[in-house]
């Protein structure tokens, strides 16, 4: 049976709406659409509909519209008169409207001030959503079997105050402004009065709903005792309780990637009085399917918090707030860099909230607490993925539960693939990922620089020792390490990183230097934050490549790119001092680095031109293991050739290719190295005169 408080308001009685008021107002629409169609049946055929004939035939609508003052009175007089269309006249006022102080329908009509006739027409395009018996009847009225759905102009012909629906037919009365109703791009200047009433189904549903049914793509947010605390956004808090929103107002909620900002938008709304529901990540960010669920959200009296993900990658032509200004709901925007909150829209903005990040204590807490017994064993492990990883609570968290479906047993190489799987990559085009050929064991150094290569894989590896245990984290920053290799081309210098990034199971960033920099102010510096930030947080070596064409002098201001120029070498300055992980800078031209830049570096590594010693040993170790270097005189080569290690394996690959294709044998001859040696000093600019091949001159194919 159906309850006391419902009653039949659709053409279909087995559709209920739950919400009483808005079930009262799709009545309203349904008497007076049966009471026009027995009007139109009279005006078309002069007689009143029979029995067997209930919908009226098709008719001109010009016509009919030409003689709306011609059938004025007799139109009044019929639904006097007619018997059937004077009952429908009682049957609108037969059931008292609800007096409700709650509810969708009663704070769309509350807050967005929503006359009678504008919350009629509202009604008219949820039954014509709600209820598929209605299309007919629309087009019946109409006279046109194709236009099955409500208009304004049908609305106007059915209340008893066509002007004021006039007043609705703008695109800036909350109906449309508010997203109640959808509004054609072709119509951005109103509605027209023949277009569809057409209504979001997300919005239809939350309507006729009952009131506390969160949409799909809604997900409620409960706080959580274990949130961050926000002792310090307590002023920005109460000035949030004490400034409900009459428009759009967004917060900015400022933190890390991957920070914990389900809690802290959910802390807020608690805080506040205001419940808080999250946009599922899967939603588009596009305008036409969030202006949808902010509606509902609104109708439902909750605040939005949007995906991390929007404000990451805005888009330029079609932020997903567009078109939403005028709605009264409160939105929380995560901000993870400084370009985020640039996107927004300022009129709009309310206070910022920020969000702490995890520390080293934090970070170890939620791994200990996660594993428990199980991370007993690993703990030494424990302790350097804490500080090696900048990974935030949600991380943290998905990090646990990798480990646990893992097995009973957990190691410390799973620790770290988990650790770094579950480190958000944001670098993209910025960088390319480099595997690591080259160990230690294959750099040719004199003693002092492989010394200093080795002190610098020992400091990375006492990094938290000495920051946590020894308390050197507070007084240095937790600062890292950037180290600068120097030195001719070929000498080693990225060799030299690789092996390091090997030594460290690091992975390794090269940086590309031509999408970092960008002619537009401000732009390289985000690029530069972006690198950065993603570094820390996945625990990678980062390699920039000829790094005195970012972190050159600065020069005498003589016009605005110079000032800028001097302002991106700054800010480069004081991010690499804060950096926490491990940066390696190679460069051909030392002399041209900033001095600034240059006291903030940890180790500067000279990687000379290689000695007869060194390059004996590049040469023995620049053949493949198959190659048959048995009858080459590898001593004369190193004491006559000065060449860097990169030149010497070149020399070395382009001999084995043309002996390869020489012959069958595996063994590389003399005149296959002396002939790739001459090509090598040729695109070097030396004179490979026949003198230079002393005794095996007449090896030369070329002379």
């Amino acid at each position: 049976m159906r309850p006391a408080t419902e009653f039949a308001a659709a053409l279909n009685p087995a559709l209920v709406v739950p919400d009483v008021l808005a079930a009262w107002w799709v009545r309203q629409v349904v008497l007076r659409l049966r009471r026009e169609v027995c009007w139109t049946w009279m005006q078309r055929t002069g007689a009143v509909p029979t029995e067997a004939n209930r919908l009226p035939p098709p008719g001109d609508a010009a016509q009919e519209c030409l003689d709306l003052a011609r059938f004025h009175d007799d139109r009044r007089g019929f639904f006097a008169d007619d018997v059937t269309a004077r009952y429908l006249t009682e049957q609108l006022d037969a059931v008292p409207r609800p007096d409700l102080a709650t509810g969708p329908w009663v704070r769309a009509a509350r807050e967005a001030r929503l006359s009678d006739a504008a919350q009629f027409v509202l009604a008219f395009a949820l039954a014509a959503r709600l209820d598929g018996a209605m299309g007919a009847v629309c087009a019946a009225l109409h006279g046109d079997a194709a236009r099955t759905f409500p208009t304004l102009g049908l609305a106007q012909r059915l209340v008893d105050d066509p002007f004021a629906v006039a007043a609705v037919a703008h695109a800036g009365h909350p109906l449309f402004a508010f997203g109640l109703l959808d509004l054609p791009d072709s119509t951005a200047g109103g509605p027209d009065w023949n277009a569809p009433l057409a209504m979001p189904a997300v919005v239809a549903l939350t309507l006729a709903g009952d009131g506390t049914t969160l949409p799909a793509g809604l997900i409620p947010l409960r706080p959580n005792d274990d949130a961050p605390h926000l002792d310090e956004a307590a002023a920005t808090l109460g000035w949030l309780a004490a400034s409900p929103p009459i428009r759009m107002q967004i917060v900015p909620l400022a933190g890390p990637a991957g920070a914990d900002f389900d809690d802290v938008a959910a802390a807020c709304g608690a805080r506040t009085d205001r419940p808080v529901a999250r946009i599922a990540d899967e939603t588009s960010p596009r305008p036409c399917a969030v202006a949808p669920l902010a509606a509902a959200a609104w109708l439902l009296g909750v605040d939005l918090l949007v995906p991390e993900h929007w404000t990451a990658t805005p888009s330029a032509t079609d932020p997903w707030h567009a078109d939403l200004h005028a709605l009264p709901l409160r939105w929380y925007v995560p901000v993870t860099d400084r370009s985020g909150a640039d996107d927004l829209p300022t009129p709009w903005l309310a206070p910022t909230i920020t969000v702490p990040p995890l520390d080293y204590a934090a970070r170890l807490d939620a791994l200990r607490a996660g594993l428990g017994l199980r991370g007993a064993s690993i703990d030494p492990a424990l302790t350097e993925a804490a500080r090696r990883f900048r990974f935030q609570s949600r991380a943290a968290r998905q990090i646990v539960e990798t480990l646990r479906a893992g097995g009973p047993k957990i190691d410390a190489e799973q620790l770290f693939a988990a650790c770094r799987s579950r480190v958000a990559d944001r670098l993209g085009s910025l960088a390319q990922t480099v595997t690591p050929r080259f160990t230690l064991d294959d750099l040719v150094l004199p003693p002092d620089e492989r010394r200093q290569v080795d002190e610098i894989v020992r400091a990375m590896r006492s990094l938290t020792r000495v920051h946590h245990e020894w308390g050197g984290g507070t007084a240095w920053n937790d600062a890292g390490l950037s180290v600068l290799f120097a030195g001719g081309p070929g000498t080693g210098k990225t060799m030299a990183a690789e092996a390091i990034s090997r030594a460290l199971a690091l992975p390794m960033v090269r940086i590309d230097l031509s999408q970092v920099v960008n002619k537009y102010i401000g732009e390289t510096e985000k690029n530069l934050s972006r690198i950065f930030d993603a570094a820390e947080a996945s625990d990678a070596l980062l390699l920039f490549d000829e790094a005195d064409a970012l972190f050159g002098k600065r020069t005498d201001v003589k016009d605005a790119h110079d000032r800028f120029a001097n302002i991106e070498v700054s800010y480069l300055l004081e991010r690499m001092e804060r950096f926490k992980g491990l940066a390696v800078l190679s460069t051909n031209r030392r002399r041209d680095l900033d001095e600034a830049f240059t006291r903030r570096l940890r180790y500067i590594v000279e990687f000379p031109m290689p000695g007869e010693a060194e390059r004996l040993a590049l040469w023995r170790r620049s053949f493949p293991p198959g190659a048959d270097i048995r009858r080459l005189d590898l001593a004369f080569l190193a004491t006559q050739f000065e060449l860097s290690g990169g030149h010497i394996r070149s020399v070395a690959f382009n001999a084995c290719l043309q002996a390869a294709s020489a012959s069958e044998s595996r063994e590389v001859s003399m005149t296959h190295v002396l002939t790739a040696l001459q090509r090598e000093l040729a695109k070097l600019g030396r004179p490979a005169h026949a003198g230079l091949f002393g005794r095996y001159a007449d090896r030369l194919e070329v002379r």
